[in-house]
């Protein structure tokens, strides 16, 4: 998914394009800030996943994130069932994602990239989007950690033969486009965090894929029926105010594994 890579619905059947592997913290998040590119990439008969850090596979939220990647061609759930930083009802007995030991959270999501082998990773940002949420944070944290340990055999020989994504893509929100948020802040009541713009490389037009997003948002019934969180402030926006917001997903590219030719010195 570069600059280039812009996907018609006419060019979908026929072009090769990456696989890609979401790891997010949260149902929902998979879908309101990567749904649309997830949904493009299997239009175009890409490989798509999900890792969702939080949350027990048992959970309510469970069958409805499953109705949620079905939505978008993105294959069964891969639940890690690490507590939510604030739901305590989200794994039971479990650690919370912030409090489990690092290591440990990486070397589960190196077994997914081995398991998977995505061209793409797509995950939080640093700031941990809009929200600032913590564990959105601590995905990101993981999440890069991961990705760079996954291409070296001699860690996590347990996890399964190396395997190096090509790159990492990090969902986020540049400043400029805060401001067309409009009612979406008013709702959230607070400050948001975004990133100056030239951290925005790149941006995707998702609006041939609004509809499979948007059901998929959806399909998370239980924070739809909510007021606060956003699939619930969301849903009760007029429809053009809602595709106006919903319809451009942003993502910070970050390079992984070596680069081409053997650079004698440190380049910026």
């Amino acid at each position: 998914m570069s600059d280039s890579d812009e996907l018609t619905p006419e060019k979908a059947a026929s072009s090769a394009w990456p696989s890609l592997l979401g790891v997010f913290a949260h149902p929902d998040d998979e879908s309101l800030l990567a749904g649309g590119v997830l949904a493009q990439h299997a239009a175009a008969h890409a490989r798509t996943a999900v890792v969702t850090m939080t949350w027990a596979p048992d959970s309510p939220r469970a069958p409805e994130l499953a109705d949620a990647l079905r939505a978008l061609g993105a294959g069964p759930p891969r639940m890690l069932g690490y507590g939510d930083a604030r739901n305590e009802r989200a794994a039971p007995g479990r650690p919370r994602l912030v409090d489990a030991p690092l290591d440990e959270v990486v070397a589960a999501l190196v077994q997914q990239i081995r398991s998977f082998r995505p061209d793409i990773v797509v995950t939080h940002d640093a700031l941990g989007q809009l929200t600032g949420h913590p564990d959105h944070r601590r995905t990101h944290q993981a999440a890069l950690l991961a990705v760079q340990d996954a291409g070296l055999a001699h860690l996590h020989p347990e996890a399964g033969e190396p395997w190096q994504p090509r790159a990492v893509y990090c969902a986020t929100h540049p400043e400029s486009g805060v401001g067309k948020l409009g009612p979406l802040l008013e709702a959230v009541g607070k400050a948001v965090l975004a990133v100056p713009d030239p951290y925005a490389t790149t941006t995707v037009d998702v609006t041939p894929w609004l509809e499979q997003k948007w059901a998929a948002v959806l399909a998370h019934r239980g924070e739809v029926a909510r007021e606060r969180p956003l699939p619930g402030i969301l849903a009760r926006l007029p429809d053009e105010i809602r595709r106006g917001i919903i319809a451009t997903e942003y993502f910070t590219r970050l390079a992984t594994g070596p680069l081409p030719g053997a650079p004698h010195r440190l380049t910026a």
